[in-house]
């Protein structure tokens, strides 16, 4: 197995489960067990330990938060509260737009109606019989030979045609209820002083 330097170029980097063992040092000489233990007494650490033992206490920190908008959510909101924005004018006069549509056809609509009744009662104008209807009901004309009879809506000007005065078939008014009371109470009061 081959022996992985560190990124400094120092040595061979331990991988992590593995025993370390002891290599040659760069002088080329051997060292002996009892200068490897010499060693590892120097740095603090007995080769005699176990690994869990010799390993350095891991403090453990907390992870950093997140924060809650990074820049790339920012600008992301940004964009979209401009085109939101952007968009809001075009929307507002489409839709002024299609309401203005929506009147003018409906207007169309009644026009066409109009149109046709017109030409139905245009139609009509063509037949001579319905022009002689007309002519009796609006003008009041005749055949020669006939009596026209007209009959009037008018009762005041019949009752004055008749000699009779206008006011004579119409009830007058009924007083006011306080009015009719205090009259009431007027003649009960006249009849108590008689006695």
């Amino acid at each position: 197995m081959t022996q992985r330097l560190t990124p400094g170029g120092q040595g061979p980097a331990r991988r992590p489960g593995q025993r370390s063992r002891a290599a040659p040092p760069r002088g080329g000489r051997p060292v002996s067990r009892g200068a490897e233990a010499k060693e590892s007494a120097d740095t603090g650490r007995s080769a005699n330990r176990p690994a869990a033992a010799r390993r350095a206490p891991v403090r453990r920190t907390n992870a950093p938060q997140p924060r809650r908008f990074t820049g790339r959510a920012t600008v992301l909101l940004v964009v979209l509260i401009a085109l939101a924005l952007g968009y809001t004018y075009p929307v507002r006069v489409y839709l002024t737009q299609q309401s203005d549509i929506a009147r003018m056809e409906q207007a169309q609509e009644e026009q066409r109606q109009r149109i046709s009744e017109l030409s139905e009662q245009a139609a009509l104008w063509q037949d001579e019989k319905y022009i002689e209807i007309q002519a009796r009901k609006r003008f009041y004309m005749v055949r020669p030979g006939e009596v026209p009879l007209v009959v009037l809506t008018d009762p005041e000007g019949a009752a004055r045609d008749a000699g009779v005065p206008p006011d004579a078939g119409k009830s007058q008014p009924a007083d006011p209820w306080y009015d009719t009371m205090w009259s009431s109470i007027q003649a009960a009061d006249s009849t108590e002083t008689r006695k």
